[in-house]
């Protein structure tokens, strides 16, 4: 099983990207990274600026990520223009010292769809300043290539709207952008809401996961952490090893010869 990645030249060994925003307490959400197993935590800096100080959230997401080795993916979650997207990136730069930033640029307020003109012209910007660019996107072919056009090297398409733990509503779409972006790093973000959804997606040939609300709003966030790590594992180890074609029929998995025999 290859759990071992490279995103941007950063070998990785946990296919799992991990939200830190909405844990009851700065020691739940550092149990649940420890079993997880995630090597990457997203942190949002509109909503650390917000607080006005962190509550020991951002000291648990650092302590954490330097005892891993991990790294930090800064998020512009909250923008809603290109100009405001790259600002924010700038700043997180500033403050986290890593060229890595999730791309998000919010074009509707009730699905949290990406703007896909906005996201594609931030993005531009972006890899032109310098930036490692995980661009969050929708399942869509001709937004994806155009976002690997202006130099994004990893694309991050939903599963569906962010927050709502309905899973892989588009699988067909999914399973095009596995088969006609062959190399290049994608990852499901957002809409996740079980592990199965998780293990759906890795079964599909995608190369992680990302996701937040499903482990910090679970009733048990440490063994929810621990059960999405467990998924992603299962679900790149059957990808791996080939998951059998679907059938219409039914096809006998004992063979038949044509003789007819006694059992006694």
């Amino acid at each position: 099983m290859t759990m071992t990645w490279t995103l941007y030249g950063r070998s990785l060994a946990s296919r799992f990207l991990l939200g830190t925003a909405g844990y009851p307490s700065p020691d739940v959400l550092r149990q649940a990274i420890h079993a997880s197993g995630a090597r990457v935590l997203t942190v949002g800096l509109k909503r650390t600026l917000a607080a006005a100080g962190d509550n020991g959230f951002v000291a648990a997401i650092r302590d954490t990520l330097r005892q891993s080795g991990g790294q930090l993916l800064p998020n512009t979650a909250g923008c809603r223009t290109a100009q405001e997207a790259v600002t924010l990136a700038h700043m997180a730069r500033e403050l986290y010292d890593t060229t890595w930033i999730k791309l998000e640029v919010v074009g509707d307020e009730y699905t949290l769809q990406p703007d896909p003109w906005e996201l594609v012209s931030a993005a531009e910007q972006l890899v032109k300043d310098g930036f490692d660019v995980f661009p969050y996107c929708t399942d869509d072919l001709v937004t994806c290539r155009r976002l690997l056009d202006v130099g994004c090297q990893v694309l991050m398409p939903w599963g569906a709207p962010i927050g709502s733990g309905q899973g892989l509503l588009n699988p067909f779409a999914l399973r095009t952008l596995r088969e006609r972006l062959p190399g290049v790093p994608l990852i499901v973000d957002a809409g996740i809401g079980a592990p199965s959804h998780a293990a759906q997606a890795m079964e599909l040939g995608f190369d992680g996961v990302l996701l937040n609300s499903a482990v910090a709003q679970a009733g048990d966030p440490v063994r929810m952490a621990a059960a999405f790590g467990q998924a992603i594992a299962a679900g790149r180890l059957g990808f791996e090893a080939g998951v059998m074609a679907r059938q219409d029929m039914a096809v006998a998995s004992t063979p038949v010869g044509g003789r007819p025999f006694l059992i006694s």
